[in-house]
């Protein structure tokens, strides 16, 4: 039998890295209060626990995948039953691992982890802190699980709160900046579908530029910028109005709120 992989929480980034691990030789089991989610997870072997406290008990590696305002009443009730070799991972901004551990009353091998959304294409992307005393083996077994659904980054500890910002809430800005693009063409009587289409392939490409053609950033602005073209005519608008230290702004703000929700 593979390793144990338990899921305290079914709801949709749990299903998500459940998909990603699905017939990879793990041994997956899940709880959840709402049994619907739990039927959902038949179709990929998963064991529907009775509760949290078997999942704590009979797992290698616990997900803790609920919201952070139940964290508090979860490690209340399994710290009596919890297996304590096993590996804590918690998927909840603001979570800290000395929370985790204070609740629990022992030195728990604890991960944390920031995913984002398109985890549930199996396109994520994830930073993760190893914090003593989780082991390179079992920081690479956690590792490995949530690259089965995306790009994985391994970041000091004290930095998964600015981290979020990058990968966590990015998503929810990259959406409102493509809604302005979108917008704009339909106002301009451009079919929607055909505009969203075209917006997607470029960001997509033009991602894969910045990561695999070998150019810096302002490199790649450059080449699109013929001198007298309509690229720097944009820019002198986006510049003029201060896009960079607007982006500056909102980090800022996703950061100082994540020290605000943290425990």
């Amino acid at each position: 039998m593979g390793k144990k992989i338990g899921f305290i929480g079914a709801g949709n980034m749990a299903t998500a890295i459940i998909k990603g691990i699905s017939g990879k030789g793990y041994y997956i089991s899940a709880f959840d209060l709402d049994k619907s989610k739990l039927d959902a997870l038949v179709e990929f072997g998963v064991k529907s626990a009775q509760s949290a406290n078997e999942i704590a008990q009979d797992s290698d590696y616990v997900f803790l995948a609920v919201k952070p305002q139940n964290f508090e009443t979860v490690l209340d009730q399994i710290k009596d039953s919890v297996n304590k070799n096993a590996v804590v991972v918690s998927i909840a901004a603001g979570i800290s691992d000395s929370y985790i551990k204070s609740m629990l009353g022992y030195d728990a091998k604890v991960v944390l982890v920031m995913p984002n959304t398109p985890l549930l294409l199996g396109v994520g992307a994830t930073a993760m802190a190893q914090i003593e005393p989780v082991t390179d083996a079992e920081f690479s077994d956690v590792y490995k699980i949530f690259e089965s659904s995306g790009v994985v980054c391994k970041v000091p500890q004290d930095k998964m709160k600015e981290i979020i910002c990058v990968n966590g809430s990015t998503p929810a800005f990259i959406y409102l900046y493509a809604k302005g693009y979108i917008d704009y063409a339909k106002e301009q009587g451009i079919d929607q579908t055909d505009a969203l289409k075209l917006f997607c392939a470029t960001l997509k490409g033009s991602a894969d530029m910045m990561t695999d053609s070998g150019f810096s950033i302002d490199e790649l602005i450059k080449m699109v910028s013929s001198p007298g073209g309509t690229t720097l005519e944009g820019l002198k608008v986006l510049n003029d109005n201060d896009l960079l230290g607007t982006i500056q702004k909102a980090c800022e703000a996703t950061t100082k709120r994540a020290y605000e929700l943290a425990k």
